[in-house]
């Protein structure tokens, strides 16, 4: 079995006739009889049922097979294009939003990616999930950088999520704290503590299950002022959760008070950090290759 048996058998099909698929595809009808022959006895059916009425019919079992064939094609389209883009020179506008806090997983790869690519230009913005899912609805930006979990990835139907990252959830505590002493924190240990939190819903998903088993947090504020938190914290105010990724260099860096502990949350889902992308759109070169690029570094 070929690629040009594979283009013949659903050629035959969309035109329904081995007459005009020779005639579409420049070779003669002999060209193309003896390969959908071959064909079929290689796999051992019958794909079209011929007659000089009606042309050429798949059959039941030639249907399936012709789909089949027909997806290879489109892959290997896509795969043409696909290297082509590679050795063209990229350019236009690449937009993406990204979560507060990973930014630093974005600047290296984003400075290799300009080099390579000098001529598209790049906008990058940070924003709130929910900021970010709207803007990817409505096209706004080409994909949007944000952390889920599969729970909360199925209520949004319309888009994909491609996983980067797995992180998972800490405490931010002020390094006074006796809390920052510990390796990880339960739920119950947080009991009598101040909190200050992100406007996220995966911190809003582990807060409703903490009340519904210890009953309300004392919370100072929500908010999606990343450094409106950062200040709380870093004056012992009140702690914070968090992913991992959002407390990057925290510990490095010396103007700050804040140090990150372990949450023990038995039995909830992992948390991903991830590329999201409207389902179903067409995604531009740049944004596949500036995705593969980040996939590689990360």
């Amino acid at each position: 079995m070929n690629l040009e048996q594979m283009e013949y058998i659903v050629q035959v099909a969309k035109t329904g006739s081995l007459t005009s698929a020779a005639q579409q595809s420049h070779v003669t009808l002999s060209a193309i009889s003896q390969s959908i022959s071959a064909m079929e006895a290689e796999l051992g059916i019958t794909l079209f049922t011929r007659s000089r009425g009606s042309g050429a019919t798949p059959t039941a079992e030639g249907q399936v097979i012709i789909q089949k064939a027909n997806e290879v094609l489109m892959k290997l389209h896509e795969l043409r294009e696909e290297a082509q883009s590679f050795s063209n020179e990229l350019s236009g506008r690449l937009k993406i939003a990204t979560i507060p806090g990973p930014m630093h997983l974005l600047v290296d790869v984003i400075a290799k990616f300009k080099r390579e690519n000098p001529n598209v230009k790049i906008e990058v913005y940070e924003k709130g999930p929910k900021e970010i899912l709207h803007d990817i609805e409505h096209n706004h930006i080409d994909a949007g950088l944000i952390v889920l979990t599969e729970n909360v990835m199925r209520k949004y139907k319309a888009l994909s999520f491609e996983r980067l990252l797995e992180g998972k959830i800490v405490a931010g505590v002020n390094s006074r704290s006796p809390l920052s002493l510990k390796k990880s924190v339960t739920p119950d240990q947080l009991v009598n503590q101040t909190f200050v939190l992100y406007d996220d819903e995966q911190i809003r998903d582990i807060v409703t299950d903490f009340i519904s088993v210890y009953g309300n947090l004392d919370i100072l504020f929500i908010t999606n002022n990343t450094q409106a938190i950062d200040n709380a914290v870093n004056e012992g105010l009140a702690i914070t959760l968090g992913l991992d990724y959002s407390f990057h260099g925290y510990d490095d860096n010396r103007d700050s008070n804040i140090v990150t502990v372990d949450l023990d949350l038995p039995g909830k889902e992992p948390v991903y950090y991830g590329w999201v992308s409207p389902k179903g759109k067409n995604t531009s070169h740049i944004s596949k290759r500036f995705m593969n690029k980040l996939k590689y570094e990360l």
